[in-house]
């Protein structure tokens, strides 16, 4: 995987070999182009290094733009735009390959993920402080979530990862991963409002009147629904927000539209991966909630997988 220095002089990535090699082929990229494999620190011309030495031979001439990359979104126009299948059964498989061959680094990444997400709901319980810290995990849970979905996305990339990557998300686009998180809670919760209050109130109605009746029992189920649904439906199309954020360097709202706009195009696929991960979690939970440890990075790691067919050019590498 390398990452690139688009016309805009931002960088990009990461991309794999074979979309470079397109990019050349295209035209968008040129022995100029400025890049650098995943885990380097010094930018080289494309021309130094020599697996695309054939392809620049053949190459046209470079467009004013090295390659189509969404300036805006960070996704290129490709991703945006294409069709895409996914698997959820090779999603689940691979996952649970990755974690049998990786498991003491993966089970202890999330560990330490469940451990430091459990702390802080157990001492949200005391009074005051309990407060105080539900505050300020409005500012963690967005960082440390992104940080898993790096940590497990390292894994599935085999390049080099480690328990403090768990982290990441405190150093690398820290401010858009709170604000990603915030913001997709707070619409998400607002978008539950007008079907809330059509629960609440035939509620009190009825409480008023302590009787039941079957036209405002029907009319709170009406309501109930009309909460329900938009909140699974942004839930689901938001769902890769954070990892876009956080993988790809991307500002918030960009890259809300950019999973929305791609999970819309088989919302009812994702969703019923998420289903099923939610299943495996619960699984995990009635294991006297010990097989969460196990349960959790199976579910995160689909996720990935599916993420990674998605949105990357060359699709996910099995397990």
């Amino acid at each position: 995987m390398y990452r690139i220095i688009g016309a805009d002089q931002k960088e990009y990535g990461p991309v794999s070999a074979d979309q470079l090699w397109r990019w050349i082929a295209e035209g968008r990229a040129s022995g100029a182009s400025l890049i650098r494999p995943e885990g380097a620190t010094e930018w080289q011309p494309l021309s130094a290094f020599p697996e695309f030495a054939d392809a620049l031979v053949s190459a046209p001439a470079p467009r004013t733009a090295p390659f189509a990359q969404s300036q805006h979104t960070g996704v290129s126009q490709e991703i945006l735009s294409r069709d895409y299948d996914l698997d959820i059964g090779s999603c689940i498989g691979n996952a649970w390959g990755l974690l049998k061959s990786n498991f003491g680094l993966i089970f202890g990444g999330t560990a330490i993920y469940l451990l430091v997400q459990g702390g802080i709901v157990l001492l949200s319980q005391i009074p005051v402080v309990g407060i105080l810290l539900s505050l300020a995990n409005l500012v963690i849970a967005g960082p440390l979530l992104g940080g898993l979905y790096l940590f497990v996305l390292k894994n599935i990339r085999r390049q080099t990862a480690d328990i403090g990557d768990i982290f990441s998300g405190f150093r690398i686009s820290f401010g858009q991963l709170v604000l990603g998180h915030i913001v997709i809670s707070l619409l998400t919760g607002l978008s539950a409002i007008p079907g809330a209050a059509l629960v609440a109130y035939p509620a009190i109605i009825m409480a008023q009147h302590n009787a039941l009746s079957g036209p405002l029992v029907l009319l709170g189920i009406a309501g109930f629904i009309l909460a329900l649904v938009p909140v699974i439906y942004l839930s689901v199309g938001w769902i890769f927000s954070l990892a876009l954020i956080i993988d790809r360097q991307m500002d918030f709202w960009p890259a809300m539209e950019a999973s929305r706009k791609v999970v819309s195009r088989h919302w009812g696929a994702v969703f019923a991966l998420l289903i099923v991960c939610g299943l495996i979690n619960i699984a995990g939970v009635l294991a006297c909630c010990v097989g969460t440890f196990v349960t959790l990075p199976l579910s995160i790691g689909a996720m990935m997988y599916a993420y990674e067919s998605i949105f990357s050019t060359a699709g996910a590498p099995s397990a």
